[in-house]
């Protein structure tokens, strides 16, 4: 089976599911022209646990995390069946590197999973698992639990790390006009060059020495996901950036396909 692609998406805001902007159509065109997976496993910021755990549910419900938003959106739901078998796999790959995995029956999908994969696979028709993003994950830890789930993409999983290049939301809950923000965006062009120049050292350090990193990620959950898929990109040069924009003047949408190249892709369906 040809190896599966890497996605870091930058889910945003929930209204992301709403609002495509610049980002939605590029995902829905990565889902018509990649390589249909046999499942998608999805790290997301809005599952944090104690230790690692993996959703081995078989019907996971559509998880509306989130207050305060258009009513539409809590009536969305995304019935994307899950994966246990997979999920189990996952589980078995995690513990040979040496991390404490455990299932999770109960577990649906939260809008870090949904919002953008149902951009991916509108039909709801590709299995969907979550690992989760354990509490005290540091950025070295999280670009290694990328490398400890790279093993799955030899056998059809579709890795995808879903999080922010910027969160701060405070400065998100004050953004009345809509006005870019500077540093959101020096901050998104610093960490760009470092994913294009497949620079990981550089990256995983992006916390520490990136300019204002510390406004654009007070916390560091929604930027893990990069580093997990990263990892789990490890061994590929082949990177695409897709350009998001910038959304409520503070979210940078800048996502990554490691492994692939969406418009090689399309063009092969042709």
């Amino acid at each position: 089976m040809q190896r599966t692609p890497v996605l870091f998406i930058s889910h945003g805001a929930p209204t992301f599911a709403l609002e495509p902007g610049r980002l939605g159509p590029q995902l829905v065109t990565a889902g018509e022209a990649l390589p249909r997976p046999k499942a998608v496993l999805v790290v997301s910021p809005h599952w944090i646990t104690a230790g690692v755990r993996v959703a081995t549910t078989a019907a996971p419900q559509t998880v509306h995390d989130f207050g305060g938003f258009d009513r539409a959106l809590y009536r969305i739901q995304y019935p994307a069946p899950g994966h246990p078998p997979l999920a189990a796999r996952a589980i078995e790959v995690l513990r040979a590197a040496g991390w404490h995995a455990e299932a999770d029956a109960r577990q649906g999908l939260d809008h870090g999973a949904w919002v953008p994969i149902r951009f991916l696979y509108p039909g709801a028709d590709v299995p969907v698992f979550q690992v989760s993003l354990p509490a005290t994950l540091s950025a070295r830890q999280a670009y290694a639990l990328g490398e400890a789930l790279a093993p799955l993409r030899d056998e059809g999983v579709l890795i995808v790390g879903s999080g922010s290049m910027t969160h701060n939301l405070y400065e998100f809950r004050l953004s009345g006009d809509g006005h870019e923000a500077q540093y959101a965006r020096e901050f998104a062009d610093w960490v760009r060059e470092a994913v294009e120049a497949r620079d990981d050292t550089r990256l995983v350090e992006a916390l520490e020495i990136a300019p204002h990193a510390q406004r654009a990620h007070p916390t560091p959950e929604h930027f893990l996901p990069l580093l997990v898929a990263a990892g789990a990109a490890a061994r590929d040069s082949e990177v695409e950036t897709l350009q998001g924009g910038i959304t409520y003047g503070v979210l940078s949408m800048d996502s990554y396909l490691f492994g692939a190249r969406i418009t090689a892709a399309a063009g092969a369906l042709h």
